[in-house]
């Protein structure tokens, strides 16, 4: 059986990973230091039940999924929605604002 260090530490890498970001955006996102995101990952800290949740929130996922050890078909569904949801936020934010930008060069008065 896994040690919880190491299933946390392989967790939050693996999330943070599927998010794209790094070890100091996260630690942004969470309002950690970038040094502390960096030992729990080691294995070499743990953090307080607090920081869990901001780190989970951080991750956009809920605090019981940084100790899980398999997922459900139910679990891997919500992730795919949400993995989902969040591409097409951001596709849509995108689009929009290059509509924007190309509505306003169509529009901007000539000098």
């Amino acid at each position: 059986m896994e040690k919880i260090r190491e299933i946390l530490a392989q967790n939050m890498k693996a999330h943070r990973q599927k998010l794209g970001i790094t070890q100091p955006e996260l630690a942004e996102r969470a309002n950690i230091s970038t040094n502390f995101i960096g030992m729990i990952e080691q294995k070499r800290k743990f953090p307080a039940p607090e920081m869990l949740e901001r780190i989970a929130t951080a991750l956009k996922i809920e605090t019981p999924e940084l100790f899980a050890t398999s997922t459900s078909p139910q679990t891997e569904l919500k992730i795919l929605h949400k993995e989902i949801l969040a591409d097409l936020d951001r596709a849509i934010g995108e689009a929009v604002g290059k509509a924007i930008k190309e509505q306003y060069k169509e529009n901007k008065p000539k000098q």
